[in-house]
């Protein structure tokens, strides 16, 4: 097959694919890759096919088009073609969440020569970095690698790139907890669609669409979440975008919890569950693990919560990801009563969890910030001590940030004696959560353990 026929043949799959009949199209361009010894053409087909495989969820194949491209690329001996085909590569693992190896392939992006797909791509290996980033629960570097995404796309007049980064700081700003900026972000990257996006796919109207149900869900405004998740997964069945349709199940689980509808929200999670286990979204997993523990907590069936958290808390270990192994205490606490006799069994399976959150999360950089130990005569007698912790919610916090507030000492934690953890994730002190300043969150009356006693030392 020569190079005008491979041309006509990629078009021809392009434009099936385009009209929704996915696996036609494939079939075309897999034809074209047996046939074909032209090496651009064989390079674009297989860019094709990573593409359309990621967006049906198959995401080893995609890994697998993704390596063949490389080779592709260096048969032909051009820094453009090794660049884009890195990129690729950086994005089938985001999907699959092998996370260190997403960032690791984006810096050898970076590290390429000046290239001209190196002003046109490089916001994308920006945006594939932070979302590795952010899946690592890495806040500070997720944002500085937005930021760059965002710049890229400003200076480009790329509106469909900052579309997708816009969607991603929603998700990023989710997670942090600013649901307001959560909304927002969403909001600006469906006024993008309405304005550019007359050619675009409709998955970008989708993205948004979903990434606004998120943060409406979050704000408590259930009516509006469940309108948004409604037309993204009318979009995502329309195209067959299996990832997305798993997305919406678990947001649609999510808002018929929040409503105290579990018997609808169990199946949902059901559903979601089997597609991410399909398509290998262990991330996703995690936080549908998490909303069925929270279900049965509710339902005060303890033991198949737990059992629902350790499963969480495995795989987000395997991941990497700091914010559902938080996630996954924090929930852990909530479903446990207080500790007597034969109920002491149940802190067994979630021991592991605070021996793990007690690590400093900010890593080596943080710790010659930490307090020194109390002295003795210092102590409050009438309560036992817990060494200093260092929790998931610093984990924006920098030594710079910390000198610029200028704590000295940063938290001590007290319990009463049988109290089997410290309070609950909410109840923490947060510092440098960004964007936003230092804020103090009090413990709540309404927090099943006892009342903690928390000093905070502040001097310059």
């Amino acid at each position: 097959m020569g190079q005008d026929q491979t041309k006509q043949q990629i078009e021809k799959g392009l434009q099936l694919y385009q009209s929704n009949q996915t696996e036609k199209a494939l079939q075309v361009w897999i034809k074209v890759l047996e046939k074909s010894s032209d090496l651009v053409g064989r390079f674009r087909v297989l860019g094709c096919l990573v593409t359309a495989h990621s967006e049906m969820g198959r995401y080893k194949e995609m890994l697998k088009f993704a390596v063949v491209q490389i080779d592709t690329a260096r048969e032909l001996e051009d820094a453009n073609f090794l660049l884009e085909s890195y990129l690729n590569l950086a994005r089938s693992n985001e999907k699959l969440c092998e996370f260190h190896k997403t960032i690791s392939y984006c810096k050898t992006c970076l590290g390429l020569p000046g290239t001209r797909a190196g002003a046109q791509l490089g916001g994308q290996v920006s945006l594939s970095m932070g979302n590795a980033f952010l899946g690592l629960s890495l806040f500070q570097k997720a944002l500085e690698s937005f930021e760059k995404a965002l710049r890229y796309a400003h200076n480009n007049d790329d509106t469909m790139l900052e579309c997708r980064v816009c969607c991603s700081l929603g998700s990023f700003y989710a997670q942090v907890k600013d649901y307001e900026k959560a909304l927002f972000f969403p909001c600006k990257a469906a006024e993008l669609v309405n304005d550019y996006g007359k050619g675009w796919s409709l998955k970008y109207r989708a993205m948004s669409q979903y990434h606004m149900a998120v943060a409406y869900r979050l704000l408590g405004h259930l009516g509006s979440a469940m309108e948004c998740c409604e037309e993204s997964m009318k979009i995502a069945l329309q195209h067959g975008d299996r990832p997305l349709q798993a997305l919406c199940l678990l947001c649609f689980a999510d808002i018929h919890r929040s409503r105290g509808d579990l018997e609808t929200a169990f199946p949902r999670y059901d559903s979601a569950m089997s597609i991410m286990t399909e398509i290998g979204n262990r991330l996703g997993q995690v936080q549908v693990l998490l909303g069925v523990a929270k279900c049965w907590v509710a339902r005060k069936a303890l033991d198949k919560a737990l059992d629902a958290i350790e499963r969480a808390q495995d795989l987000a270990e395997e991941v990497g990801n700091k914010q559902g192994a938080a996630a996954g205490a924090a929930c852990a606490r909530r479903a446990l009563p207080r500790v007597r006799g034969g109920e002491r069994a149940l802190l067994r399976p979630v021991r592991r969890v605070h021996r793990r959150e007690e690590q400093p999360a900010a890593g080596p950089a943080l710790l010659p910030h930490l307090p020194p130990p109390v002295p003795a005569e210092q102590r409050d007698t009438e309560l036992p001590q817990l060494p200093p912790l260092v929790h998931e919610a610093w984990l924006c916090v920098t030594p710079s940030a910390v000198l610029g507030f200028g704590l000295a000492s940063l938290l001590l934690l007290h319990r009463h004696p049988g109290d089997p953890c410290p309070p609950c994730l909410d109840d923490r002190l947060l510092l440098g959560q960004l964007p936003g300043t230092p804020r103090w969150h009090p413990s709540r009356p309404s927090c099943p353990l006892s009342p903690l006693r928390t000093l905070l030392f502040i001097g310059k």
